[in-house]
């Protein structure tokens, strides 16, 4: 058996459907962000690069206060966790990260994780485990994440058509009401940028006693009047039993959570095994969480700017005929629809214009639909939104793309 070359064959499989993914090296010095340092190879000098895809929607990764709350934990000795968190690993800035992020939520409690990915991986398959004949519904454009809890938790899974609430009450109607159900879904959906119609979905659920679990990692720090997402922008947090979200995104450092009852939130943590056997985070980087997720509930700021910055760049893009996806979120996917294509203007928006952002293609997103994903941020000035948009019409002419 050769094993190697049943290995490299699916590798060269990847490349002959320009689906193989090959990775930035970049470096984030302090004080240049969006621009950064990409290590192209190992013996060239770095060269300086504006980012255009990144996560850290709010440019928080690198704010003072985050910093400071950083160096003063590390002074303090509060470096790696030493165990998980049932076994001297529950340090005290988890605990008050855990009871903030309650807060920011309205919730009665929280439940860290290592990231956002094992938080929904876990919480999904303990409550549909600990639920007896349980069903999730489960939006067709979820994460893998939520896709992967709903698989180990061994419940009956029932796809409904992306956001359609039409769709998601027929599957309803044809259940027991004293059935226990899970609706799971997100608010912001990161590839199309497209928001669920909460209060609706909450209503539903209501009325055929569902419980609803919300995936806000792309909105915690964005929307809603203290940062707590979409579902607090649109006044009905309260309505939702779940709400799980991440540090990593517009908070700008790493990990993940739940927030919801105190009993939900109990039982996740008594069986959910992504829980018990992983180390728990790093202290410092749960004190650093803590002073983000303080700030964003006292400042709008952030969130103003990053809005006008989306604004600004969706704007440019319509005058320069440059295809991208209507909706009323923060991130822009410029549509290109072929995987070849969508790698060669994100290889030559690098190599040529200096200019890095990841070209997206199946799984993540369908076959046909591939794309380039921004996320201009507050720091994305509108000098920097010009020369991206001058570099996109170049290789749109380069590679002889449709503009609109």
């Amino acid at each position: 058996m050769n094993y190697s070359e049943i290995f490299q064959n699916q590798l060269t499989a990847l490349r002959t459907e320009g689906r193989y993914r090959q990775f930035a090296e970049l470096e984030r010095p302090l004080g240049m962000y969006p621009r950064a340092r990409w290590f192209q190879t190992p013996d060239a000098e770095p060269k300086e690069v504006v980012i255009w895809c990144s996560n850290d929607y709010l440019s928080m990764g690198h704010h003072p206060v985050v910093l400071t709350a950083l160096h003063q934990a590390v002074d303090t000795g509060a470096t790696g966790a030493g165990g998980t968190r049932n076994i001297a690993g529950t340090h005290h800035a988890h605990v008050q990260l855990e009871q903030t992020l309650a807060l920011l939520h309205s919730k009665e409690a929280a439940l860290l994780f290592t990231s956002g990915y094992s938080a929904n991986q876990t919480a999904l398959a303990s409550l549909g485990l600990l639920l007896e004949d349980c069903v999730i519904l489960s939006d067709d454009s979820n994460h893998n994440s939520m896709i992967e809890g709903i698989k180990r938790s061994g419940a009956r899974k029932i796809i409904f058509k992306h956001n359609d609430l039409a769709d998601l009450e027929q599957h309803l109607l044809h259940l027991p009401l004293a059935q226990p159900k899970i609706i799971a879904f997100e608010s912001v959906y990161s590839m199309s940028g497209s928001i669920a119609p909460i209060p609706k979905i909450t209503a539903l659920a209501r009325k055929y006693q569902a419980l609803t679990y919300l995936d806000e990692v792309h909105a915690v720090g964005m929307y809603g009047a203290l940062g707590g997402g979409v579902a607090q922008e649109m006044g009905v947090a309260d309505e939702v039993d779940i709400i799980q979200g991440t540090l990593g995104k517009a908070f700008g450092l790493s990990g993940g959570y739940i927030s919801a009852s105190k009993e939900i939130v109990d039982c996740v943590r008594s069986f959910g095994n992504g829980f018990i056997f992983s180390t728990s985070l790093p202290p410092m980087i749960a004190a650093a969480a803590k002073a983000s997720v303080t700030h964003l509930m006292g400042s709008s700021s952030e969130r103003a700017q990053q809005r006008e910055a989306v604004r600004r760049l969706r704007a440019a893009l319509k005058q320069a005929g440059i295809p991208n996806l209507a909706n009323d979120s923060h991130i822009v996917p410029v549509m290109v629809g072929d995987a070849f294509l969508a790698k060669a203007a994100s290889d030559r928006l690098l190599t040529v214009h200096g200019i890095y952002v990841q070209p997206i293609n199946y799984p993540t997103v369908a076959r046909g639909t591939e794309r380039l994903r921004f996320t201009p941020g507050p720091k994305h000035t509108q000098e920097l939104i010009d020369q991206l948009v001058t570099a996109l019409s170049e290789i749109w002419a380069h590679l002889k793309l449709p503009r609109l």
